[in-house]
């Protein structure tokens, strides 16, 4: 049953994204950027990390999970560290996917060409 709760709320998600392109005609950056602070609120209010025991991997998958983990690693530095923690706990939890990012969008770039 997590399976398919996993692809009904992963699929919600990417549905909401979707939504935001084609009907609100939002740029794929701002759809990104929104769910981004859509995941960072939900965090901020203590309703995604039921909802990641709930769905899973449904949760943790798409672009609010990104949200999810910047909030949540500033709050739990902020609790031990005080103001400082919140910029040490955003970098602390999320530099492996930010590095991921960076490094594949470089090796990308070497092999593809930009059509202009």
């Amino acid at each position: 049953m997590i399976y398919l709760w996993a692809f009904l709320i992963g699929g919600f998600i990417c549905l909401i994204g979707q939504f935001l392109m084609d009907v609100v005609k939002l740029t794929p950056a701002h759809t990104m950027s929104s769910l981004v602070v859509a995941g960072a609120v939900l965090d901020g209010v203590g309703l995604y990390d039921p909802l990641i025991k709930f769905a899973g991997a449904g949760a943790t998958v798409p672009i609010t999970s990104f949200g999810n983990s910047l909030v949540h690693g500033a709050m739990q530095e902020a609790e031990s560290s005080g103001l400082i923690g919140v910029l040490t706990g955003i970098f602390e939890v999320t530099s492996a996917g930010i590095s991921a990012a960076i490094i594949f969008g470089f090796l990308g770039a070497l092999v593809f060409r930009a059509r202009g």
